[in-house]
């Protein structure tokens, strides 16, 4: 803490410093001048594709892949083609571009992915350089072709070629090119000499940086910043001009003194700082300019690489990692000798109170003095924040506790989101994990996608802990973990089926968010089929287990799964798919251990597949229901030789069902059918087609009662039905005569008041009338009622001393029928005493 600014260097206003991150635990004795390197972002892993050592030069280029701390996640040969560039994609994928154009992506433990190309005339005339960069869109490329032509894609994941302008008078490679991002629209900027060049989807543009002189000499190199707002050129003359990427403002111009074109220039600046800087390396010398045109030395022992920053500059040796980065303003004004600011003092006012001295109270009383206690928790809690070592850390949150124990109002959240987001950075800046991120990076970053990264590296037990520890909700923290953590276990080899799916059930449980049917079709397809059923028993929803298991060409499991489950939907879509891919006779048979969803496919058939159906019953020998479909089959047909064939084939289906009555019905309608057809021959009767007591009305309406009597006597119709419809037949086309003399042909089955009832529902009363005498005396009151005769109806009714019938007839009395009332009346009091 006392020398906490040895390492501090000024620069103008500011200061700058150089934090040690790593002691590289990597052995690498060739050094990294040989190599392509390629290290991602935001603590990101380090990608080296070595050649191969002098002493063997028949042996291949070894491809490396390390953590930022210089561990090794794999190593393998590369076998491809010869490779121009490495880069990274937003999501860790290393992207290595070769020279026919062929741009191959591994994940990160070295596992292939995919590859594509950048079009067909990159791969005639090869690619000279290539350049990886990342936009609102994505990851993009950029290649420079031995033609000297570019060709961009600015989003992998969305392939989309475009071949950009040629440049005027450019033969061969150019001195130097970058990527440009601006307004959404991905540029090119290069040099030709002291001459530069825009290229734009539709035309290349000449432009001339503000403030450059011509006497600076031809452009070696370029840089743009990490967000694309600064760009900084450097001519073979040593001068290095900074300003905006737009080229329309000049921040400086530096003569840094070397002539020599500098291996690397990367950006150094913090966000919302208004002194950016500009880091050059050469062999030995690391040189970093500022916009105030001071410059900071720092000699360099080992090859390096530089790696561009949110918020500096990583500085990666043989032996060790370093962040070169502006100090934080906050921290200047804690840290800074003989510092005043409200957190300076707070900080040594903790100190006396650690010592137990009375200068705690003296401090304390000069910040409350000034009211400015709230400011100095807010910039100790703020300074922790960007302190990489953990006793600084401590210092400053343990100033900020004590400060706020003597505020009255403050808010607690800053202090407390702090403390936890310190432990988690801290946490994942490990050695072991290699994720070196600052403060300003983790908030850019987002925790979300913090957690996705440790989840991609496979640190699941820290990525569970952080879920926990900042209390992320299970479906977006601790189940999305342990989803992968059990997609990728699926893939080890080494363990059998049984003890994979056990240890997956354990840990994953009944976790919200988890799919165990995520998880088999991951083992599905690394060929584990038997793991994959496995897991799906884990499963609680059927419409998900049934989908994979029918992809996996477990039909019958499949089914046996959507009938357990109960919904009809599932079981169609399974027993669709069945019939699309079986052949008939398989797929009736396994149908047939299924009787849930063979009588649903019946349903189904009865519909939509007539025939099907019928197939169905051969299939099972169900003599009665083949017998029934060729019954309703029948009266689909218009022919009547058709309709009786299929009758026909009822009968011997019946028969063999042993069903005697069924076979004697369709006889009859055989019969029905056949009586019909001659009618329809001989009178035109258009019977064709109808049921028996619709045979019958029709030959009534028609008067053809003989062949209707006929009729009754061949079929046995009763007798009620036959008085019936005869009654109603007669009556309806009035023939009165013929009525009264069907009357008498016998007693009639349904009873005289019918007679009655008929005749006045025709409006004939008279007729009605000579029915009432034969009406049985239970009857008799509504014969009379019926036509209308109310004397008869009381005389009856009061001689059978009736008590519903004598309310009967009094209800249909008047006013006027005052002396018929009476005598009711007096019915009903003598028949109350009886």
């Amino acid at each position: 803490m006392a020398f906490i600014t040895a390492n501090w260097n000024p620069m103008g206003d500011a200061f700058y410093r150089k934090t040690e991150l790593y002691q590289m635990s990597w052995n690498i004795r060739d050094g990294l001048g040989d190599s392509l390197v390629a290290a991602a972002p935001y603590g990101g892993p380090v990608a080296l594709l070595r050649e191969p050592h002098r002493r063997s030069p028949s042996s291949r280029p070894q491809l490396e892949i390390y953590s930022a701390s210089g561990a090794s996640i794999t190593s393998f040969p590369w076998k491809s083609g010869p490779v121009v560039h490495l880069g990274w994609s937003v999501s860790d994928e290393l992207l290595c571009v070769q020279e026919d154009g062929t741009v191959l992506i591994y994940d990160l433990f070295g596992s292939f992915k995919r590859h594509f190309s950048m079009g067909q005339e990159v791969v005639q005339s090869q690619v000279f350089e290539a350049k990886v960069f990342h936009s609102p869109y994505g990851t993009g490329i950029a290649i420079l072709t031995g033609s000297s032509h570019f060709t961009l894609a600015t989003n992998i994941e969305d392939l989309k070629l475009r071949r950009l302008p040629e440049v005027p008078g450019l033969q061969g490679k150019p001195s130097c090119w970058v990527v440009l991002t601006q307004d959404r629209q991905t540029k090119v900027l290069l040099s030709t000499g002291p001459e530069l060049f825009v290229l734009d989807n539709t035309s290349c543009t000449a432009v001339c940086p503000p403030g450059l002189s011509p006497q600076a000499g031809s452009i070696v190199h370029m840089s743009v910043s990490f967000s694309y707002k600064y760009l900084a050129l450097f001519t073979d003359t040593g001068h290095l001009w900074t300003g905006l990427s737009n080229l329309q403002d000049k921040l400086s111009g530096v003569d840094t003194n070397q002539k020599e074109t500098p291996k690397q220039m990367v950006w150094c600046r913090r966000p919302k700082t208004q002194q950016p800087s500009v880091v050059l390396m050469w062999d030995r010398l690391l040189l970093v300019v500022g916009v105030c045109n001071d410059t900071i030395q720092f000699p360099l022992e080992d090859q390096s690489v530089l790696v561009g920053e949110l918020d500096g500059v990583r500085i990666i040796s043989l032996t060790s990692q370093e962040l070169l980065q502006e100090v934080p303003l906050v921290c200047q004004d804690i840290f800074k000798i003989a510092s005043m600011a409200p957190g300076a003092l707070l900080l040594e006012a903790h100190r006396e109170y650690e010592k137990c001295s009375q200068k705690a109270d003296e401090y304390l009383r000069e910040i409350k003095e000034q009211n400015v206690l709230g400011d100095a928790v807010q910039q100790c809690v703020e300074a922790a924040g960007h302190e990489y070592d953990t006793d600084t850390q401590k210092a400053l949150m343990r100033a900020a506790s004590f400060g706020k124990c003597f505020l009255t109002e403050f808010g607690p959240d800053p202090f407390v989101t702090t403390c936890r987001e310190l432990r988690v950075l801290n946490a994942v800046r490990e050695t072991s994990v290699g994720m070196p991120l600052t403060h300003t990076q983790f908030k850019q970053m987002t925790l979300q996608v913090l957690i996705d990264r440790l989840v991609y590296r496979q640190f699941y037990p820290l990525a569970i802990e952080i879920c926990r520890y900042l209390k992320i909700p299970d479906y977006q923290g601790v189940s999305r973990v342990l989803k992968h953590w059990a997609s990728c276990k699926v893939q080890q080899k080494d363990l059998s089926d049984e003890a994979i799916a056990r240890a997956v059930c354990l840990k994953v449980g009944d976790s919200p968010g988890v799919s165990y049917s995520h998880i088999a079709a991951k083992a599905y397809e690394c060929g584990r089929t038997e793991l994959a059923i496995k897991l799906l028993d884990f499963e609680a929803r059927s419409g998900e287990q049934v989908p994979l298991l029918l992809k996996m060409k477990r039909s019958q499991l499949a089914l046996g799964k959507a009938v357990e489950s109960g919904d009809t939907d599932l079981v169609y879509t399974v027993v669709t798919y069945l019939k699309n891919e079986m052949n008939r006779g398989d797929f009736f048979m396994t149908l047939r251990n299924q009787p849930v969803a063979l009588s649903l496919y019946r349903q189904f058939c009865k519909l939509q597949e007539q025939e099907t159906l019928k197939d169905l019953y051969n299939q099972d020998d169900d003599h009665q229901e083949l017998a029934n479909y060729y019954i309703m089959a029948s009266y689909r047909e218009k022919r009547l030789e058709s309709r009786l064939s299929h009758l026909q084939s009822a009968i011997d289906e019946y028969n063999k069902a042993k069903n005697d009555f069924a076979v004697k019905a369709t006889e009859d309608e055989m019969r029905l059918l056949r009586f019909q057809r001659k009618l329809d021959d001989e009178k035109g009767a258009g019977l064709l087609g109808l049921s028996l007591q619709g045979t019958m009305e029709a030959l009534m309406s028609l008067g053809l009662h003989k062949q209707a009597e006929q009729l009754y006597r061949d079929f046995k119709v009763p007798d009620k039905r036959y008085w019936w419809l005869k009654l109603k037949s007669l009556a309806e086309k009035e023939e009165w005569e013929e009525l009264e003399k069907f009357s008498k042909s016998k007693k009639s089955p349904i009873g005289y008041l019918a007679f009655v009832e008929i005749c006045m529902k025709n409006n004939n009363r008279y007729e009605a009338k000579k029915y009432v005498c034969k009406v049985t005396p239970e009857q008799k009151v509504k014969a009379h009622l019926a036509v209308g005769d109310l004397e008869g109806a009381a005389d009856t009714a009061i001689e059978r001393r009736n008590e519903s019938e004598l309310g009967a007839v009094l209800s249909r009395c008047s006013a006027s029928d005052h002396l018929l009332v009476d005598r009711l009346n007096r019915a009903r009091v003598n028949s109350s005493k009886k």
